[in-house]
């Protein structure tokens, strides 16, 4: 079964900040290779989405699981799509 994956606005969000934050500091095709790479690792989810650490204590059904060391992606998993909430980098903390 493949699952739908969806970034929630608050994921879009996370991602074009990260953007803007390696665009200024290296260069925008850098950023754009990194957000793609990120992008293809959520969209990954759509076969295999039971990865990472159960999180219930932050919000029942949440899982989060890292990325190349620096990003935490957040998300939800129900029974037909996969929800990416957030994309952390660097240690930031959940919120919902």
């Amino acid at each position: 079964m493949n699952y739908e994956v969806l970034f929630s606005p608050e994921a879009q969000a996370d991602l074009l900040d990260l953007y803007e934050y390696i665009a200024e500091r290296s260069s925008p095709e850098r950023a754009l290779g990194y957000i793609e790479r990120i992008e293809e690792w959520c969209l990954g989810l759509q076969t295999f989405p039971e990865r990472g650490t159960r999180r219930d204590d932050v919000r029942p059904g949440v899982r989060v699981t890292g990325f190349e060391r620096r990003i935490s992606i957040a998300f939800h998993l129900d029974a037909e799509k996969v929800t990416i909430l957030r994309i952390l980098y660097a240690g930031r903390m959940l919120d919902f």
